[in-house]
């Protein structure tokens, strides 16, 4: 993923339509019911992806396009913990997309009631955990108040919303 994406937020072109492109919940890009199989052709529309509301568009200066999204856009599919068991813990994720985050206060994990653990990519957009990324989680977590919980950049995140 490049270092510096473009500037979507600032784009507010007139919607120009809605495109028949779909992110399925499992990270797959759909055009026309065909997935998109080049990863780079995937990259770059991910870099021009924008929310708004409930929405998503790929936007550029001059043109906004509707397009779905089953569940979340990104999915987290690796993840590293640097300085494992220490209190300067610090987990990495990577998206499906080349998107690299730390977990922290400014990519926080959300565990919202019956759904699996998301996590702030940018903008206002969210990746899922992929199984094998949350499994790696769990081996991290701890026990507090009824609730797991994993340690990243001295910030708390439940992996679970079970209380006994």
């Amino acid at each position: 993923m490049p270092d510096v994406l473009p500037p979507v937020e600032s784009w507010n072109p007139q919607l120009s339509g809605d495109m028949d492109m779909r992110i399925c919940s499992n990270g797959a890009w759909l055009h026309e019911g065909d997935e998109i199989k080049r990863e780079k052709l995937v990259r770059l529309f991910s870099t021009i992806l924008k929310r708004e509301d409930d929405d998503y568009f790929l936007v550029t200066p001059v043109e906004k396009w509707r397009i779905s999204v089953e569940d979340q856009p990104f999915v987290v599919v690796l993840m590293e913990v640097i300085n494992q068991g220490n209190p300067s813990q610090i987990i990495r994720m990577i998206t499906n997309t080349g998107d690299e985050i730390e977990l922290n206060h400014k990519n926080p994990m959300i565990t919202d009631e019956h759904e699996a653990p998301k996590v702030l990519i940018r903008g206002n957009m969210y990746a899922r955990l992929s199984r094998n990324v949350f499994y790696q989680l769990a081996d991290l977590a701890f026990e507090k108040n009824g609730c797991f919980w994993v340690l990243s950049d001295s910030c708390e995140f439940a992996i679970d919303n079970e209380k006994d």
